[in-house]
């Protein structure tokens, strides 16, 4: 009685809806799995130059360069849903308007579990200057270690994996010589 369209009709709706189902329970199983990577952060270095900021431009503007010792274990991250990592090492800080500033200064992707253990001594990746043209006077910047979970399936998820314990302060502006 039923048409060999009917029958086909009726098996695909029936393999989407157990399909959907299936994601539908794998993205929701993710958001119970709940990890809080710990780590360490801290700030060697610190050293603000001048430069230009633009190639046809006079203006003068700061440029920080900040060296610091990051250590983590983010493996427990890591679970059958996981397919990558985004880490990135911000700085937090208010100019001397009373904006409040955040800036990347390092990134990296972390693929696999075995690679997620980190332990990095290094420099800011990005070039960290503000607006305003100058750090003097501003605010002390926290520096955090934040991450992005990227899944198979289901939704991004963020977190803090560490932060620096006091506030670190711009020095003055070093000329070059």
């Amino acid at each position: 009685m039923h048409t060999l369209y009917s029958r086909v009709n009726n098996v695909s709706a029936m393999v989407s809806t157990c399909l959907m189902v299936l994601l539908g329970a794998i993205s929701l199983s993710s958001l119970l799995f709940t990890a809080d990577p710990k780590g360490t952060l801290s700030i060697s270095s610190i050293q603000v130059f001048p430069g230009n900021a633009r190639r046809y431009s006079n203006k003068n503007q700061d440029f920080t360069f900040v060296n610091f010792n990051l250590t983590a274990d983010l493996t427990p991250l890591f679970n059958w849903n996981t397919k990558q990592l985004f880490l990135y090492v911000s700085a937090e800080y208010e100019n001397k308007q009373g904006v409040r500033n955040e800036v990347v200064i390092w990134d990296r992707i972390v693929r696999r579990k075995e690679d997620a253990g980190l332990s990095v001594a290094g420099r800011n990746k990005y070039v960290f200057r503000d607006v305003s043209a100058s750090f003097k006077d501003a605010p002390p910047a926290h520096y955090t270690l934040k991450y992005n979970i990227m899944p198979y399936v289901g939704v991004l998820t963020y977190g803090e994996a560490a932060r620096t314990v006091d506030p670190v302060p711009f020095p003055e502006r070093q000329d070059l010589s």
